[in-house]
């Protein structure tokens, strides 16, 4: 059954769209995180570990919430590989070495993209689409990825 939210069906479709790459930008970062999580090598070893999973942990319910957003509209989530890589902004490439200063400025340019494509979308979702709910959810994910972003960004002082 379509969803019947006050929001016409072709603002609701093209919410979803913009969240769908939003859902596939967290999905790349998240792993990249975990590949942070699971191969930084340095002196800084163990806190880096812990920090990176911390991170994750985070893009996982980030990711959750994303998703099960995109089934409050009325729509399916992207959950494959094929479609996370065809709707992503962020790349997959990674860095030369394992060091924590490359895992952090890494993934600080993924969180400032994100940042940037939510504050692109958070007007837009409630002026253009009249979806005020969306609106407010993504501005809740900026200031997530803003805090993160701010933690990766202090252990580059």
């Amino acid at each position: 059954m379509k969803a019947s939210i006050g929001i016409s069906p072709a603002n609701l479709q093209a919410v979803t769209v913009e969240l769908s790459k939003l859902l596939a930008d967290e999905f790349v970062l998240y792993t990249k995180t975990r590949n942070a999580h699971w191969n930084v090598e340095a002196p800084d070893f163990h806190s880096m570990h812990v920090f990176f999973e911390q991170q994750y942990e985070q893009l996982d319910e980030i990711m959750d919430s994303v998703a099960e957003r995109i089934r409050q509209l009325g729509h399916y989530a992207p959950a494959t590989l094929k479609s996370f890589l065809s709707l992503t902004h962020l790349t997959e490439q990674l860095g030369e070495r394992n060091d924590s200063l490359g895992f952090i400025k890494e993934l600080l340019i993924d969180h400032e993209n994100i940042i940037i494509f939510l504050r692109e979308n958070i007007n837009k979702f409630a002026s253009e689409y009249g979806d005020l709910g969306s609106s407010d959810f993504i501005t809740g994910l900026m200031e997530d990825h803003e805090k993160m972003a701010w933690f990766l960004r202090a252990h580059l002082k």
